[in-house]
């Protein structure tokens, strides 16, 4: 995204497919980055190393492996599936590292029908990374996600950051609902102004589908009845300390205290045991 999108500076993110015998290879730039699969298996060799990421079926399995590589370190993934990488510009040289699935710091946020899965694998309590923030989130059928909506556009020194951000999309028919061929698997994603800044976003998304939050108020982020929701989060911004505090929309925020006399929906966590 980097130079394709207008005033867009801190973050960014690869999406594709490989077969057999394909491969990305990554240059030797000034980011940092993490190799994130969505469906399949992956090796990544850098640096005279080689790291198998075994992977998922699908990013409804619950969490991944996934590896972060240091600024300046040139890559080449081979494998079968679909990946994601995401990225943020900086000199400042962090340690290559992998994170084994079953070390993914798995968070079930909220209740109720505002109940979700969070991976937490490129956050700053599980990651020494510079500049970026990434975490994935499961969103069951019929349930709000990114809620209640929330921002971090403004720098105020600990109590909100002033990050960027970047929703990938996928949405399938719901773990263990039977669906005709004919089904067409969404979601729904909101965006709208928290100052003089404008903007307006309220759309569908599918699978493959970006929505990019440079500012402003944003959530909710709906999963329709009948079909799961995934995103995957990434975000920076020109802070000099790395971390996520949001404000809450004043309007909407008082929704986080019905959460204490609801329960988690049953339907989480989600796990490759339990995957369709």
């Amino acid at each position: 995204m980097d130079g394709r999108v207008a005033g867009w500076a801190h973050t960014g993110l690869r999406t594709g497919a490989l077969t057999d015998g394909g491969e990305l290879r990554l240059p030797a730039d000034a980011v940092e980055r993490i190799v994130v699969p969505l469906a399949g298996s992956f090796t990544v060799a850098y640096d005279d190393t080689t790291q198998a990421l075994d992977g998922r079926a699908s990013v409804f399995e619950g969490p991944t492996d996934v590896l972060y590589l240091g600024s300046g370190t040139a890559a080449r993934i081979t494998g079968s599936g679909r990946l994601a990488v995401a990225e943020a510009p900086t000199a400042t040289v962090k340690p290559t590292t992998y994170v084994a699935r079953q070390d993914v710091p798995v968070e079930l946020r909220g209740a109720g029908q505002s109940s979700r899965q969070v991976h937490n694998f490129g956050t700053p309590a599980a990651l020494d990374a510079d500049r970026f923030i990434v975490c994935e989130v499961i969103t069951p059928a019929g349930n709000w996600s990114s809620y209640p909506p929330h921002k971090h556009d403004t720098s105020v020194p600990g109590a909100e950051s002033d990050l960027e951000e970047i929703y990938y999309y996928e949405s399938a028919v719901a773990r263990g609902v039977s669906a005709p061929a004919t089904a067409d698997p969404f979601a729904l994603h909101r965006t709208y102004a928290s100052d003089d800044r404008a903007i307006d976003e309220f759309r569908q998304v599918r699978t493959g589908d970006i929505a990019l939050v440079p500012y402003g108020w944003h959530g909710p982020a709906v999963a329709a009845p009948g079909y799961d929701m995934y995103y995957l989060n990434v975000m920076a911004g020109p802070d000099p300390e790395r971390v996520w505090n949001i404000t809450d929309d004043p309007a909407h925020g008082w929704v986080r205290q019905t959460w204490e006399s609801e329960q988690l929906d049953p339907r989480l966590p989600y796990r490759k045991e339990s995957s369709r």
